[in-house]
């Protein structure tokens, strides 16, 4: 490192009180600058008895003195208006107990969306440098949308890590391009080659929390058979374990922990007994839950006085104007969602107690962030009992799911919330999750807590920040500088700004000034306050509302005196709004927004977006027993087309029983097995719906070929078709399946061969180990016409 860099880092971090020293060894100390750490020349020896010789110093990288560990947690899809910290109805005390020992900021964004969030936030750049304009499963071929992390913009972890620190990933992922999610890599974007030590959680959006999909590293996790089982109990206990573990072996070596739950994210799953406590809590509806937030927010100073409420999206309907059974099953929604949020944040407790445990809670560097973007809306007008409908254009009516209120949040369901509660819980705004124009899908409330670090206590800061701004401001803190090559490659400057200016002084001037906002055209601009902006389409509209040329929707704020965006200056303010119009363009040209692309379920078909796919230019895959946790996009595409499944199978003595093949799971999906010696195929529409074609004959012991032949009807897309049976050619069975999955299966269940991953296509065959085939299968192969 420069003595230059060194002093400018020392006088920073002296200014602000910060409570450590810049670096090990800071004079002459090793260069941090280029990573890894180059390691001194060897010496060259004459003598010829070692006990003669002088041993010269154990190189070991160490992170500088005094070094805080850091805790990075990340909540999945929760507004600004939802948790006590920031006015929310929702009781999230692990959040409160760390803002009343630090600091509240209450004009903090994200980007509205998971993967970009994610990898902006690890890396310090903006989302479209890091090739993340949208999530990794409708990446597409055009550069700042490819969904491939470039080794150009190397995340914290692996800056950390290559300067002393244990690093360790629990939860969610979401950052690997979907066609690298396999056993057949590469791995360079998953979290053990993204910088982690350690990674215990589910590399996809989403997962069953009952049943995740889950990888310990690289390789697949074999879940407990345990009725109580939830993964962010599971995952808690991972990480206490690391955590306790690795201050027993190395206590004086720091750890960066990335805490990123599933929730609050689809499913919402929690535990009953959490359900109960929230039981009445929300039958005042989703308006006057509005109300009573922005009422505290004021009381608390969270907002300005005289913030009014942005006005709600008009598809989102009065409180008062609905009927009595969707009241009734919107606050069932609504108090799953609440449980959810505070068993999470009662996990989070856990977690950082384990630092407390070992001496280290003074030393620790929270940012505790409540969301990577606004809540969801993506529930739609009514909500859903399985959220896979959304992804195939099933509505699913309010008379349905009433009979399936009392297990609203349990196994049996994979549910999602009315919109009307998205609009709430991101109160005092008026949108939501993948609105990137507006602060209800951007603006997110974060904690940071450093007892050691920071000297006030329980303070607001309203400076504008982003969470590209966090990676720099861990780098000041630490004492570390930002790296201009590593592993050999040179790197594009961090975007973000540090904003450890804020530690210790709440009137500290603004030093982010300016910050583009952009996702499938919903776009805006952020300068000296004023921010610009257009809704170019809600996430329940099928079609944006205009071109992406159409400029005639842009509207203008003045954020200063305008918290909530409820007041729009474009009509008094032409010349100002052209001036941030441009202004945005500039950004969008020099980040790599350009060209927009506001497709987004067109983007699922990887050959229309320019997205490679393993299974391009292929229509069959040969498979065997053993081969399982292929997600979606790395398997061949069934849907809307037909497909011929070959079994070569070796049946025991009993007949045989289990699963041969399945793709996705409960909640949607398909499976050739054999039950009791009976072989069958079964496809299970979205849970709705179950179309079985079985053999009315057990299989013989010895060796059998299966072909189970599918023909589609066509005319479309979740169309039916004709299924038939053979066994040894011979036809055994036939039956109609009335209706097929157009859009996808699962996020996170799998296409397994000899077992049934996750949840269980076919109840009676079970899942995980009880669905292992009995049998052998030598050879398996898919085949799609």
């Amino acid at each position: 490192m420069s003595m230059n860099i060194i002093r400018r880092c020392a006088a920073s971090c002296s200014a602000l009180g910060l409570a450590f020293s810049v670096t090990a060894g800071a004079q002459g100390g090793p260069d941090r600058t280029a990573l890894p750490i180059a390691e001194p020349k060897p010496p060259v020896y004459t003598e010829i008895d070692a006990r003669k010789a002088k041993m010269p110093p154990r190189f070991e990288v160490k992170a500088p003195k005094g070094a805080p560990n850091v805790v990075m947690v990340l909540i999945d899809d929760l507004g600004f208006g939802a948790p006590s910290t920031f006015g929310g109805p929702i009781a999230t005390p692990t959040l409160d107990t760390l803002a009343r020992n630090g600091l509240r900021y209450n004009n903090f964004h994200t980007t509205s969306l998971c993967s970009p969030t994610r990898a902006a936030l690890k890396s310090g750049r903006n989302h479209h440098q890091v090739n993340m304009a949208f999530i990794t499963e409708m990446a597409t071929g055009f550069p700042g949308a490819t969904g491939q992390i470039p080794g150009s913009t190397a995340p914290l972890a692996e800056i950390l890590r290559l300067n002393g620190y244990a690093t360790a990933a629990f939860g969610k992922w979401h950052e690997t391009a979907v066609w690298e999610a396999s056993i057949a890599g590469p791995f360079d974007r998953w979290p053990t080659r993204q910088g982690f030590d350690k990674f215990y959680g589910f590399i996809g959006g989403e997962t069953n929390q009952w049943a995740p999909f889950l990888h310990d590293g690289d390789a697949v996790v074999e879940l407990p058979d345990d009725p109580n089982y939830h993964f962010m109990t599971d995952m808690t206990d991972k990480a206490r374990a690391w955590i306790k573990y690795q201050k027993a072996l190395t206590p004086d070596k720091p750890s960066f922990v990335y805490f990123a739950p599933g929730a609050t994210h689809a499913p919402h799953h929690v535990p009953k007994e959490w359900i109960a406590r929230w039981k009445g809590k929300f039958d005042q509806g989703w308006d006057k839950v509005r109300e009573e937030t922005l009422a505290r927010q004021i009381a608390e100073g969270i907002v300005p006085k005289g913030t009014k409420l942005a006005p709600k999206p008009k598809a989102i309907k009065d409180w008062d104007t609905l009927s009595a059974d969707e009241k009734r099953l919107f606050t069932r929604q609504a108090e799953v969602f609440a449980a959810y949020l505070e068993f999470t944040d009662h996990e989070i407790g856990r977690m950082l107690q384990a630092f407390a445990e070992v001496g280290q809670a003074d030393n620790t560097l929270v940012f505790y962030i409540a969301g990577d973007n606004g809540t969801s809306g993506e529930g739609g007008q009514n909500g859903m009992f399985n959220e896979y409908t959304y992804f195939n254009g099933v509505s699913e009516k309010v008379e349905d799911m009433l009979k399936l209120i009392d297990k609203w949040g349990g196994p049996e369901t994979y549910p999602h919330m009315a919109a009307g509660w998205a609009v709430a819980f991101d109160a005092p705004f008026g949108w939501m999750k993948q609105v990137a124009s507006d602060f209800g899908g951007t603006r997110n409330g974060m904690v940071v807590s450093w007892p050691r670090g920071i000297k006030v206590k329980n303070e607001i800061r309203t400076q504008f920040g982003h969470v590209i701004d966090v990676a720099p401001t861990i780098l000041q803190a630490i004492g570390l500088p930002e790296p201009k090559s590593v592993d050999g490659v040179v790197q594009v400057p961090m975007a973000g700004t540090s904003f450890a200016y804020t530690f210790d002084d709440a009137k500290a001037k603004e030093r982010h000034t300016t910050q583009y906002f952009e996702l499938a055209g919903n776009r805006a601009i952020y300068h000296d306050g004023w921010y610009a902006r257009t809704i170019h389409r809600a996430p329940w509209e099928p079609k944006p509302r205009r071109t992406l040329e159409d400029n005639s929707g842009w509207e203008l704020y003045d954020t200063r005196t305008d918290f909530s965006l409820a007041n729009d200056l474009a009509a008094k303010e032409p010349k100002k709004l052209a001036e941030l119009q441009a202004l945005f363009l500039a950004e969008a040209k020099k980040y790599r927004v350009l060209p927009m692309d506001d497709r987004v379920f067109e983007r699922l078909d990887a050959a229309a977006v320019g997205r490679p796919d393993l299974m391009a230019g292929r229509n069959s895959i040969m498979l065997a027993e053993g081969m399982s946790g292929m997600m979606e996009g790395v398997f061949p595409n069934v849907k809307n087309r037909s497909k011929v499944i070959t079994a070569e199978v070796e049946v025991p003595a009993d007949g045989g029983n289990g699963t041969l093949i399945a793709q996705g799971g409960r909640f949607g999906g398909w499976s050739l097995y054999v039950k009791d010696g009976v072989p069958a195929y079964d496809y299970n529409f979205l849970g709705l719906q179950r179309f079985s074609v079985a053999s009315p004959n057990k299989l013989a012991p010895g060796k059998h070929t299966l072909v189970f032949d599918f023909a589609y009807d066509g005319g479309g897309p979740g169309k039916g078709g004709k299924g038939t049976l053979q066994v040894d050619g011979e036809k055994v069975a036939e039956g109609r399946i009335g209706a097929t999955q157009a859009g996808m299966f699962s996020a996170d269940e799998t296409a397994d061969v000899g077992i049934d991953l996750g949840t269980p296509v076919v109840e009676a065959v079970g899942a995980e180990a009880k669905s292992r085939f009995t049998g052998r299968i030598p050879k398996l192969t898919v085949q799609v016409k």
